[in-house]
């Protein structure tokens, strides 16, 4: 397929997309929704978080 035909073939697709994805919004704004989130935000932040150094153990 030649490359100006593959562009134009792409730029209508991702319009169609486009329109696809603002046409769907979805509107879920209840108390699951908001805490699912906040379980999100949070597991992000503690993955983010540098680890604990290492405890050694002397021989004795």
């Amino acid at each position: 397929m030649h490359c100006d035909i593959h562009h134009v073939l792409h730029t209508l697709r991702a319009a169609e997309l486009h329109d696809a994805a603002a046409a769907f919004r979805p509107t879920r704004t209840g108390l699951r929704h908001r805490m699912g989130w906040t379980m999100i935000e949070l597991g992000l932040r503690l993955t983010q978080t540098s680890p604990a150094p290492a405890r050694t153990v002397r021989a004795v």
